[in-house]
């Protein structure tokens, strides 16, 4: 159980091939690099004031773990979904995902209460972004 006063966050960290190109596509997605905790090797992506994405250069990824670098490409590693405000929100970050070299990933998800789509990031990694009609969630 946590604690009100205590915000919990997460830091997904996420291998890439491209440091300057994954930097570049994550900015214009609308989202924050925080220079504190970016070099050479990794970029702080500030998703919000809980949601963190560390982009990691592949040897630098190596260096935190003994397990083998999954391509997400070709594997499932994780799947990041992230929720938005509403149903054109979705759309719209999904579209402009797709217009800065991102792909589809799986179908539209209409289930009238919830709507969903999907990406692929330049490296392969997978982002969800959901919406869930606040009346439903309340109850």
């Amino acid at each position: 159980m946590t604690s009100t006063a205590y915000q919990q966050m997460i830091f997904v960290n996420l291998p890439v091939n491209d440091l300057d190109a994954s930097k570049k596509f994550f900015t214009e997605l609308g989202y924050t690099i925080n220079p504190q905790f970016s070099d050479d090797n990794a970029t702080s992506v500030v998703i919000s004031d809980t949601i963190v994405a560390m982009l990691l250069i592949k040897p630098f990824y190596s260096t935190f773990t003994k397990k083998e670098i999954a391509d997400a490409t070709t594997t499932s590693e994780v799947l990041v979904a992230l929720s938005a405000e509403s149903r054109e929100k979705v759309d719209e970050l999904v579209d402009k995902a797709l217009t800065l070299g991102g792909t589809p990933s799986g179908e539209t998800q209409d289930m009238g209460f919830m709507y969903g789509r999907s990406f692929d990031d330049l490296d392969g990694h997978t982002w969800e972004i959901i919406w869930m009609d606040p009346a439903t969630i309340a109850g």
